[in-house]
């Protein structure tokens, strides 16, 4: 096993690494900005080094820094969690010249997989199914227009490369198309430095679902069950939970066949998420894109599974086969995750940086877990992801597990911020949300006041 690693990250995912590695006895380096000098994931790991400023391109995004920083530390491998460089295959491929282990897939598999168009064509040669759409990178209006007339509309506009909601929008006829083919393309260049696109039929309404694989070395892939992330706004999850009340156990098997073949036919290694949209009213399911990272989510599919998701990515990497089979996975009882960010709902949830002056974070009981690197007297900077923790529950049932989300919502107490702690209170106890009928359109052109709905 790895003596050292370095994690590339902040936050709870730095913190949730830390945690893991420290209980297979592997040290950890943290990397930090000057504006996470009291950071939680700091004061946890083992050492602790500054790679830059606060922005984030200075920092975090600092390939050199980070890569100096594990040479100076004598890391052997980085874990990247998720968002920052997580999914840069140049990272990747960095440190693999360096002969440092990236614990993640290869750079190739990432190149492959994390680019959409790329995605898209391995998956039509693996025999997964995919939503009608462009055959390559569309670059103009012209080519968007006439693509459009092909698929029919709706459609959805996405940026070649990146994620995170960026580059996407939702085009319903012609006239709508040249403005939102212009601003997604500007706004993937901005996030990504491509401005690549291509495009897909809509299938509308639809559900989010996607399914958790593990890959080893040796050849093994197996998977760890489906997540419904149905409940987005703009394009980002708000609450996720696991299993699918939408599926039943026939759908389940194939789609979760289906995402092990994708994963095979790239010989995928690490933790990966392939992600689908399903169309409730026909049955039938297309794969959208893969995550070649470990997910936000990740940890509701941990309490239904009984696997531990990180740690197998660390065992992963150092070589080793994963620690389980495909038989040896059961799934038991239900899960619900939470993202509670500090923002104002009731200011189009503008961010609310700042200063921490009391926090209490529910606790007792079996089947309840806060991931978050908060404490009192922390100050929240302005300069990164919102999100402050993940409040998860698991119980025997959706019903129990759905009361116990409840219950630790109203027991989540923070002071010297605004959160959205009773919006997520209001949404966990929304008629349609209890009852399990949703889907991606709810949250944006259902749930939210007039003044926030979605175009």
């Amino acid at each position: 096993m790895f003596n050292k690693i370095l994690i590339a990250n902040r936050g709870e995912i730095a913190v949730r690494i830390i945690r893991a590695a420290r209980e297979l006895g592997v040290d950890t380096v943290a990397i930090y900005s000057t504006a996470d000098r009291d950071a939680l994931h700091v004061h946890l790991a083992d050492e602790a080094i500054c790679v830059g400023p606060a922005r984030s391109t200075e920092s975090y995004l600092n390939m050199n820094n980070i890569l100096s920083a594990a040479v100076a530390t004598g890391a052997q491998a980085i874990h990247p969690g998720f968002g920052f460089l997580s999914e840069n295959s140049k990272f990747a491929r960095l440190c693999e010249e360096m002969n440092i282990k990236f614990i993640g897939p290869s750079a190739k598999v990432m190149d492959m997989m994390g680019d959409k168009i790329n995605a898209r064509a391995e998956m039509i040669k693996a025999g997964v199914p995919v939503t009608p759409g462009s055959e390559g990178e569309v670059h103009t209006t012209d080519e968007a227009v006439k693509i459009a007339e092909e698929i029919g509309y709706p459609i959805m506009l996405k940026a070649s490369a990146g994620g995170g909601g960026k580059g996407i929008r939702k085009v319903n006829n012609v006239e709508e198309l040249v403005p939102a083919f212009e601003a997604a393309q500007a706004e993937a260049q901005a996030a990504f430095g491509n401005g690549a696109m291509f495009i897909e039929r809509m299938i509308f309404p639809a559900r989010h679902i996607e399914v958790q694989i593990l890959g080893d070395s040796q050849g093994n892939v197996i998977h760890l069950g489906e997540r419904d992330c149905s409940l987005q706004r703009n394009n980002q999850k708000v609450l996720e939970e696991s299993p699918s009340v939408a599926i039943g156990h026939t759908l389940r098997n194939e789609i979760t066949a289906a995402a092990v073949k994708a994963a095979q036919h790239v010989s995928y290694e690490n933790a990966g998420t392939i992600e689908f949209l399903l169309d409730e009213s026909s049955g039938k399911f297309y794969f959208m894109e893969m995550n070649t990272r470990v997910q936000v989510e990740h940890p509701v599919t941990e309490f239904v599974s009984g696997v531990d998701i990180v740690k197998e990515q660390i065992r992963v990497a150092n070589g080793n086969e994963l620690s389980v089979k495909q038989e040896d996975v059961t799934f038991s009882g239900h899960a619900i995750e939470c993202r509670i960010n500090a923002e104002n709902p009731k200011f189009n949830f503008a961010p609310s940086p700042g200063k921490i002056t009391n926090l209490f974070l529910p606790s007792g009981g079996v089947g309840l877990r806060v991931d978050s690197a908060m404490y009192s007297g922390y100050s929240i900077p302005p300069y990164y992801d919102s999100m402050i923790a993940k409040v998860i529950v698991h119980g025997e049932n959706r019903f129990e597990a759905l009361m116990k989300m409840q219950r630790a919502l109203l027991e989540f107490d923070v002071e010297g911020v605004i959160t959205n702690v009773d919006f997520q209170l209001e949404l966990i106890s929304d008629p349609h949300v209890v009852a399990g009928d949703y889907d991606t359109s709810f949250l944006g052109n259902v749930f939210l006041p007039e003044s926030q709905k979605e175009d």
